[in-house]
């Protein structure tokens, strides 16, 4: 693995993140993905969760059963794939903005809806339930969280926010496609941050090349967030580059 020392003093103890007082992935596109009416019937996904559990089914079919049917012109398991494929189980679960997922996945807006309340319902259940919320401390941890993204075929873009106790509060995909042609405001990086009440953000994106050395705009977007996260007062503790079994820190400077 590749990891680049975080320069920083003010946000760095040892190799720990340190928040200053002031938040079916399908790895080969090419895999044919079996049409519902082209399976056998006890393995289509409604019939396969009837009989056998919500264990038994892959991500891809439990998706299709949320969205219990396709479009014109995507069926639904093969529109399931996609989304995972494009965004990620993680994206997917907690991308907040039907609108947002709609649009950048190309799903019409009541399919996006039954995403959005579906994993907000559960994750509503689950926050009764737990006992704690995972923490992150350093690079290596962001990067074992963000091991979704390790195979994604297109580049995402995504924010980790977390409270004054390095817990992850909230996680979002903030834009898809590469940071030249899809430009990231600092808007839609620090909006989830003030709704959520985020004490620092770690940033994250992936390259689907192979090679994680970051770009100049990759430099440029980490020091204007940076930036705009001093004004704030939300700390920007991390942007991680991801790729394959790979990533890399892109130094955080407070000076």
């Amino acid at each position: 693995m590749l990891n680049s020392s975080l320069s920083s003093q003010t946000l760095l103890v040892g190799n720990m993140y340190q928040i200053a007082d002031n938040d079916l992935i399908i790895g080969d596109e090419r895999k044919y993905v079996m049409r519902v009416k082209d399976l056998d019937e006890e393995e289509r996904p409604r019939e396969k969760l009837k009989k056998r559990g919500p264990k038994a089914l892959s991500a891809v079919e439990l998706l299709a059963v949320v969205l219990t049917t396709g479009t014109r012109k995507e069926e639904v398991m093969r529109m399931s794939a996609r989304l995972i494929n494009e965004y990620g189980k993680k994206g997917v679960a907690y991308q907040a903005d039907p609108k947002a997922l709609s649009k950048e996945l190309d799903i019409p807006e009541t399919k996006a809806c039954q995403i959005v309340a579906c994993f907000e319902l559960g994750r509503r259940f689950f926050n009764d339930q737990k006992n704690g919320r995972i923490v992150i401390r350093t690079a290596k941890q962001a990067f074992e969280y963000l091991k979704d993204m390790r195979e994604l075929t297109k580049e995402q873009f995504r924010g980790i926010y977390l409270n004054s106790h390095y817990q992850i509060i909230h996680d979002e995909v903030i834009s898809i496609g590469s940071l030249t042609s899809n430009v990231v405001h600092p808007r839609e990086v620090f909006r989830p941050a003030v709704t959520y009440a985020a004490a620092a953000i770690i940033i994250a994106h992936n390259h689907p090349s192979g090679s994680v050395k970051p770009t100049a705009s990759d430099i440029m977007v980490t020091k204007q967030l940076v930036q705009v996260g001093k004004i704030m007062g939300i700390n920007i503790l991390d942007h991680v580059i991801i790729s394959g079994n790979k990533y890399l820190s892109i130094p955080v400077k407070y000076d």
